[in-house]
């Protein structure tokens, strides 16, 4: 049976200018046991680039998988054994973006056209690490609605050493549709990811797309390995605290609050200041969906958001958001 199957159950999808270190350390702070995954890195900047820079993580992000975006085998080898040399529990290649700049880049979703070459990289890459080398793609690319497209897909890439799929349930229009436009208009279609699964029952198959609740991640759990989230977990991060006890057998910890979880957040933030000279302001955006929901959330997230108060501790701008949040009460 596949290693990874228990490990990709939750997950949080890569999603960029979102999932950063910070992003990621947030998250971890929620979920001890979600699956984290970085930004997609470019083979180019791991290549001609600044390694540290794109590969740098805290050790308490892991589990954290490295997501690639190439289609050159050998720079993806290269970039590969980098991700393993940094650390990282897993290797996950990006055919599923359908971003013209990234089309351009020969890689993301327009690869799904080119499953041996997909094959190839996928090869090079099993071949100089020990960990797991996952695909995230989608079910087809522009008006291809068909099963048989992502079947043989899926089975030509997974002969080459590929054990996880992760398949975002929508199809990628490579023309006429922005990224944003590409995560909304083409049709959810569960049924093919299900299929999948059927099909390759040795193979562990995760779901993208459209899974805004426990309710319907516990449906998709009955028929799939895995979920991956994307913007539901970003946008409303509280959701990712009940997931140890909820899908990974954990005991509640009673001692969680948003509060000791902002806590945790403001001491991060003095200690990125210290070491790296970060403004608390670059990491804070990514809690701002914490108080989502509650009374005050909207000025609690002005206080946060607000440029001017820059200067000040992060525990000092905590202090003005919990009053801001006990004025509007």
């Amino acid at each position: 049976m596949n290693q990874h199957l228990n490990i990709g159950r939750m997950s949080v999808a890569p999603m960029m200018d979102w999932t950063d270190r910070h992003c990621r350390y947030f998250h971890r702070l929620l979920s001890r046991h979600a699956l984290l995954y970085t930004e997609m890195v470019t083979t180019g900047a791991l290549v001609h680039g600044d390694v540290p820079r794109h590969l740098d993580f805290n050790a308490e992000e892991h589990p954290v998988a490295l997501q690639l975006g190439g289609s050159d085998a050998g720079e993806l080898a290269h970039s590969a054994k980098l991700g393993q040399q940094w650390g990282y529990g897993e290797i996950n290649l990006n055919c599923g973006c359908p971003s013209e700049r990234v089309q351009r880049g020969s890689f993301g979703a327009c690869l799904m056209a080119e499953p041996a070459l997909v094959a190839d990289c996928v090869k090079a890459m099993v071949d100089v690490v020990d960990l797991p080398v996952t695909v995230k793609h989608r079910i087809g690319i522009d008006k291809d609605e068909s099963y048989g497209f992502v079947r043989d897909f899926v089975g030509t890439v997974a002969e080459a050493g590929c054990e996880t799929f992760i398949v975002h349930a929508r199809n990628a229009w490579l023309k006429g549709l922005s990224p944003k436009e590409n995560r909304e208009v083409p049709p959810l279609r569960y049924e093919l990811v299900h299929r999948l699964k059927q099909e390759f029952p040795r193979l562990a198959i995760s779901v993208n797309g459209g899974i805004t609740t426990s309710a319907q991640v516990g449906e998709q759990l009955a028929a799939v390995d895995g979920v991956m989230l994307g913007r539901e977990a970003y946008h409303n991060p509280w959701w990712l605290a009940s997931w140890d006890s909820a899908f990974f057998g954990a005991p509640v910890d009673e001692g969680k609050t948003r509060e000791s979880v902002e806590l945790q957040m403001t001491e991060y933030m003095a200690r990125e200041a210290d070491q790296h000279g970060t403004s608390w302001s670059h990491i804070a955006r990514h809690m701002l969906g914490l108080r989502n929901g509650l009374p005050g959330a909207r000025r609690w997230r002005q206080v946060w958001s607000d440029h001017k108060l820059k200067g000040l501790h992060p525990r000092d701008v905590m202090a003005l958001a919990h009053d801001a949040v006990a004025k509007a009460a």
